[in-house]
């Protein structure tokens, strides 16, 4: 286990770049993987759960060449070209890996097995089994399908209307994966936004796919899909963690460059704005059909703020550490409508505060969210990541902004969505030192 000793009060200041979108590097393996002909990936995220995709993807019979750490050829085999396992697919503790993957193989003709870490046989998945199974699917898991492992026999599936109960992206692509698969039109239907990468990756290679507002067409390509070189943007999760370091320790000023701005993920960055943090875009521009920027942030006067509905969509996976950021905010903070914290790779609610609280955090668990009363000064100490990379790097935020040194232990996690995370705080500034 790796730990990670920060002493807080130093300013972080600078130019730095974040890894590879982590959600795009998922999608653009796995669907390059069903396209005709050689797509090259730059910027892939080098990271534990987008490395297990490529092992899963190679064991399908993927021909997928290394040209350097963050850089891939694919040699797809096109839509029907993937070969039978002869092993269990782990998906280790990737969720996006195993529920994408769920709808590609639904429609094979063969049968395959997934499982993963115990995280992630524990987090439910009869949010996917059961549309697969009403498109046709033939998938047996623990406790009726709702948990890994899962079997799932090919079958000849057929198109649906799917009025989705949640807004979950990982749900609407393992669908959209599932109709290219299916015999008719599947047309879904969004209750609220959701990253829409797989829409965009997908279309672009020729898909037959159709976004009308909230609702999702696509039917089974006639043609095959293209291969393409996509240019993955840098990760806007990843970059949230050093916007809010920026905004919370005072005299902090960083660019991040090359930031991926998709509407869809900019939720966190709105909500720091909106708590008085500067951030500026600088140099709009696009990168393989999705927009990019350079981001400037700085710390500000913060202000307490309450988030909720649709906007929480846009910033799941930053919640814990929006969290640290409304303890140096005057006023109460209230996270709400964000009870799928609760299946992550922990259950973010109860370790977001339990962590926080040993910091001196004044913060109270909803059963949606949660409430924080600030600004209080944090206190250097020892804490845990529990094996949850979003909680490790929130926790790295907090250290910062703590008076005192703080030890985080379990600190390895981080590199499952943000390797390098240590060095890159260092250049700019950081006291941290990496502990064996």
């Amino acid at each position: 286990m790796t730990s990670i000793r920060i002493q807080g009060g130093p300013p972080i200041k600078g130019r730095c770049h974040v890894p590879g979108d982590k959600s795009i590097s998922h999608r653009a393996v796995m669907f390059a993987a069903i396209a005709e002909g050689v797509s090259r990936i730059s910027n892939f995220l080098d990271g534990g759960d987008c490395r297990q995709t490529v092992r899963v993807m190679r064991r399908l019979g993927v021909n997928i060449e290394e040209q350097g750490p963050t850089e891939l050829l694919v040699h797809g085999r096109g839509l029907d070209g993937l070969q039978e396992p002869d092993d269990v697919l782990d998906c280790g503790n990737s969720g996006t890996t195993i529920r994408l993957l769920a709808g590609l193989l639904a429609g094979q003709q063969f049968t395959s097995f997934l499982t993963g870490t115990d995280q992630i046989r524990r987090r439910p998945m009869g949010r996917i089994v059961s549309p697969l199974r009403a498109m046709g699917a033939s998938i047996i898991g623990r406790q009726g399908g709702d948990h890994a492992p899962l079997a799932i026999n090919g079958s000849s599936l057929r198109g649906m209307e799917y009025d989705m109960p949640v807004a979950s992206a990982q749900v609407k692509s393992c669908v959209i994966l599932a109709g290219l698969y299916a015999h008719g039109l599947t047309v879904i239907r969004e209750p609220g936004p959701a990253r829409d990468h797989t829409e965009r990756l997908l279309a672009a290679m020729g898909a037959p796919l159709a976004v009308y507002g909230s609702t999702v067409h696509c039917e089974r390509p006639t043609e095959p899909l293209q291969a393409l070189d996509i240019a993955i943007p840098g990760d806007p999760s990843s970059a949230a963690f050093l916007a809010a370091a920026a905004a919370i320790v005072p005299d902090s000023s960083i660019t991040i460059a090359g930031v991926g701005v998709n509407p869809t993920r900019t939720g966190f960055l709105d909500a720091l704005a909106e708590m008085g943090a500067r951030i500026e875009y600088r140099n709009p521009r696009e990168r393989s059909g999705e927009p990019v920027a350079d981001l400037d942030v700085s710390a500000g006067e913060l202000r307490g703020a309450t988030f909720g509905g649709e906007q929480i969509v846009t910033m799941i996976d930053e919640l814990p550490v929006l969290a640290v950021v409304a303890t140096q905010a005057q006023g109460r903070t209230v996270i709400q409508d964000a009870g799928e914290l609760r299946v992550k790779e922990t259950d973010r609610i109860a370790t977001t505060v339990s962590e926080l609280r040993k910091m001196g955090a004044k913060i109270e668990p909803l059963p949606d969210g949660f409430a924080v009363e600030g600004p209080v000064r944090l206190m250097g100490g020892t804490v845990e990541s529990l094996g949850d990379h979003r909680l490790a790097m929130a926790l790295i935020v907090a250290s910062l902004a703590a008076q005192g040194p703080t030890t985080i232990y379990g600190s390895e996690v981080t590199a499952d969505s943000f390797p390098g995370i240590e060095s890159t705080l260092q250049a700019l500034g950081a006291d941290l030192e990496v502990r064996p």
